[in-house]
This record gives structure tokens, sequence and C-alpha cells, in this order.
């Protein structure tokens, strides 16, 4: 693992593949985002699959038919949908897919990571979410089935998922557990995936990615390195001040003045302890400085993982109007992040972007009507019958209450699903006319933003945030360098 800098796997398709082929070619690690990729490529072929980057990927899927059928489903000639007109509906997972919606979610992973790797011999990872379940099987078997060289999983505790990727390598079935709240002593829900059953005989061979978990404390570092199912390949350690979702302070939660969770000194890892597994880690969280990449490598760390930089880069798929207010924001030095506790369905803080007319304004957020209608944050909870069903707290509240879900928990609560697509141009449209507004996320250091782009610029590519980075540190005193990593 030579490379330095692991570039992040952040939001909804906001690392896409050209952002991931693009770091990928200079010898770091590119990653994409495998959140919901089912539904951005069933989105992406309704505009139309301008370049047709998408279905040249297609071309190359190895399993008779699905390709073509999906094509039927979702694809629209020319320029695609009308823009007043609302995407086509996509179900969200469920325990018991139909066929379609795990030939979409196979496909979806193969064509990101496929475009990812085309045109160099760079590594490509793909970065998914531990508490989004039901599509992980699937997931990794489409990117397995593009040659996928790392696998990062964050957001939980990963222990079973090294064990289904060795699995799946070796074309075995493979099923994992799936939190359903209100389980009865003795009962348990999984979900499963079998290659062969999949591809209706010998699945193609497939070659076992390494695993990163991301983790935030030396005790999910060991848990993981001596419990897990499989073997560990490294981790990154990622700080409270990482954009997206945040791990809990430990202990009881207090809050600042704008309600913001409190981190203290037992939220801070003890790298000692994560530098005795003798596996290798990045650091993450406010690392995009060359002084603090050598710090970082000072205190044992193979590099950096850096998000927020590459996010609002050119090749990025945040939306690109968007993204020009954004830079704009920070360079008038106005940036404001703010860490919602209640933001997030899943309860996890997460880090809000604060910009005018998006939904971290206290009136856009109030005039949305809330509807859950992607549900890729739900949660999986036993009914009276013994079946599973699906609550989301950002949903109506009426709806959360009678599925069993408490009041208090709807308080504040945004769909991030709907935002997130917004955010890359995938906005749904309903039909009353409204549109679904972005929620942007970043990490504490966007307020530095403007140290990437080059003078006289408005706008920066990946290749600008790698050239500063890998420049020489201005040398500092190795005892402050390592200070200024403590709030990792």
């Amino acid at each position: 693992m030579s490379f330095s800098i692991i570039q992040g796997g952040m939001g909804v398709g906001v690392s896409d593949w050209k952002l991931a082929n693009a770091v990928s070619r200079r010898g770091h690690l590119g990653v994409v985002s495998g959140t919901g990729l089912a539904v951005v490529l069933a989105r992406r072929l309704q505009l139309g699959d301008l370049g047709g980057h998408i279905r040249r990927a297609m071309e190359h899927f190895p399993i008779a038919g699905v390709a073509q059928r999906v094509l039927k489903e979702f694809f629209i000639p020319g320029n695609g949908k009308a823009p007043d007109k609302p995407f086509r509906h996509t179900r969200g997972p469920e325990l018991h897919e139909a066929r379609p919606a795990t030939d979409l979610t196979v496909l979806a992973n193969f064509v990101e990571v496929f475009l990812a790797k085309e045109g160099h011999a760079g590594k490509v990872g793909v970065n998914y979410l531990e508490k989004i379940q039901i599509p992980t099987l699937a997931s990794f078997f489409g990117a397995m089935l593009a040659g996928v060289d790392f696998v990062l999983m964050g957001a939980g505790i990963p222990r079973f998922i090294p064990g289904a990727l060795d699995a799946l390598a070796q074309g075995r079935p493979v099923q994992l557990a799936v939190n359903v709240a209100g389980t009865l002593p003795g009962e348990s829900y999984t979900t499963q995936f079998d290659p062969v059953a999949y591809c209706a005989g010998a699945p193609p061979s497939v070659r076992r990615p390494a695993f990163l978990a991301i983790i935030s404390s030396a005790t999910l570092a060991m848990t993981l390195a001596r419990k897990a199912n499989g073997r560990v390949d490294g981790f990154i350690v990622e700080g409270a001040t990482a954009g997206g979702h945040n791990a809990p302070p430990r202990g009881p939660m207090q809050a600042n003045a704008r309600g913001e969770p409190i981190y203290g000194p037992r939220d801070i890892p003890d790298m000692q302890k994560i530098r005795e597994l003798g596996l290798p880690f990045w650091m993450a969280g406010g690392y995009a400085t060359p002084e603090k990449l050598a710090a970082a490598q000072a205190m044992g760390a193979a590099g950096i993982q850096v998000g927020t930089a590459f996010a609002f880069c050119a090749e990025s798929a945040i939306d690109p109007a968007v993204k020009q207010r954004v830079l704009a924001q920070c360079l008038a030095g106005k940036s404001d992040v703010l860490t919602d506790a209640n933001a997030s369905p899943t309860g996890f803080p997460f880090k809000v972007l604060q910009l005018p007319g998006t939904a971290s304004d206290v009136d856009v957020y109030q005039a949305r009507r809330r509807i859950c209608d992607m549900g890729y944050l739900r949660e999986a909870y036993r009914r009276e019958n013994g079946t599973v069903g699906y609550r989301c707290p950002s949903e109506p509240v009426e709806q959360y209450v009678l599925k069993g879900g408490a009041v208090a928990d709807t308080v504040g609560r945004k769909c991030l699903c709907n935002a997130l697509f917004a955010n890359i141009g995938l906005a749904q449209v309903r039909n009353d006319g409204t549109v679904e507004s972005c929620l942007l996320t970043a990490g504490d250091d966007v307020e530095n933003i403007e140290r990437f782009l080059p003078p006289g610029q408005t706008s920066y590519t990946a290749d600008d945030v790698l050239n500063y980075l890998l420049q020489p540190p201005t040398p500092v005193p190795s005892q402050q360098a390592l200070a200024s990593t403590s709030t990792a």
C-alpha cells in the first residue's frame, strides 16, 4: 500500500467515478461512494447518459441480460427526461429484494468502479456505510466484478465484512445479519447473496479486495483486528472534524450553545494502541496540508484521507452552481459548518454546511413536506406478526408513531436521502412542481479551501489538491506538528 493519500468516499455520488479516476491516475487511492448507487445509476440513465459513459461500462457487464433489462426500464434517449418531470420511483432497500432491485444494485456498483478504473493502472476503492446493511452484499459483488481494489467501511462495527468479502471472492453464498429493532430472543434476520444462483451457474472469477475499516477509537480498531471474521487490512482513523456522519461523543451527551455535541479527551483515539496492532492506518479529519501529512507519517501513519478538499474540486459531482456558491462563501470568509446532532435519521451527529437556500435554512426545512420515499436510512423493525417493517424519523410524524417510533425522535430530522441526491443534480421533482433542496456536508476544514485555488482562479482540480498536499512541508518543530494532530 504505497499511496499516502486516500480521497474520501463522500456522500451520495459526490466522489463519483470521475473524481476517483483522476486521483487514482496519480498513484493515490481514488474512492467512489457506494451509497445509493442503484438510484444514482437509474437517474443518470433517465437524464440521457450524456457522453455515453454509463452505457459503455454496461457493455462490459459479464452477466447476460442484466444491462439490457436496466436500460429498457430506465434509459431515456436524447436529453433525457424533461426538467419538470419527476424521476421514476426506485424502491428503497428491503430485506427480501426482488431480482430487478438486486440487478440494479449489482450493475450500478460495477459501472461506477469500472469507470473509475478505466484508462490507468492505479488502485480504486469503494466506500460503504455499515448502517446501510441490506444492499451491502449485492453492492460488494458488483464492485468486485469490476475489479475493485479496496473496500472502505465505517458508520458501524463491520466485524463480519471481511468474511463476506472472502466468501464472495470464492464464489460461495454468504449472509449478513441485519439489525431489526424489537427482535425477540432467539430471532435473527439476515440478508443473503449467492453468486452461483445470481449468475445461474459458475460466477466470473473475482479477487478479494483489501478491507479498510473507518474507525474513531483504538477500542474499535482492536475489536476488528482481533475479532473480525476475516482479514482486516488497515484502518482510517477519522476524527470529529471530518465531514458527513461523525461518531457520537463518548459518555453523556453534552452540547455547546449552538446545540453541537461536545467532544473531549475520551474521544481522542489512543494512537499507540493503534500502532501496536501492526496494520497500516491513515489519519482523517483536518489533515489536508503538507505539514499534517508529514506529521501523520511521523507518528506511524501510512498517510492521510482527505475529503472536503476533493468534495469541492472540479471533478466532484456536486452541482457546479452549488459548488461555486460554496467556494465564493469560503473566499469571503463566511463558511460555517454546524455539527447537527438531530439532522440525520440515524441519530449520528452530521456535519451540515450552512448555505442559504438549502435545507440548512430553518425556513427551507420547515417548508418541506415530510416524505420518506428513498429509504436508505430507514430503520428495520419487527412487527407484531414477526414480519419486518421500515420506519424513518424523517417521515411524516404520524406514520412514524404508528410504526412504534417516538415523537421525540422526529424533532429536527431531515431527509438526508433526498437532499444528498439534490446535491449532485439528481433532485426529485414533486407532482406539485417543488424540487428537493440540497443539504451539503463538509468538514471543519472547508474554511481553508482557498489554499487549493491557483492564483486568479475561482475553481480548482483534483490535481491542484494533490500538488498542494505533496509539496514539501514547511519545517516546524516535531512536537508542535504532532500536537496539531491531537484532535483527530
